[in-house]
């Protein structure tokens, strides 16, 4: 039982350095085009090797 005193600051630390981390990368702007990523994979422009 004496564990749980251990456990649970050490949980509520962790979960506090993701939230943290997270508002980090939502201030850096690392999500403002997902759209854009999805269709430039799919895109042929920058294709190192084009098909024949």
């Amino acid at each position: 039982m004496e564990v749980v005193l251990y456990l649970i600051p050490i949980s509520v630390f962790l979960g506090g350095l993701g939230l943290v981390a997270f508002f980090w990368t939502v201030r850096s702007k690392q999500y403002e085009d997902p759209e854009g990523d999805s269709q430039r994979i799919l895109s042929d422009e920058w294709d190192d090797h084009p098909r024949p």
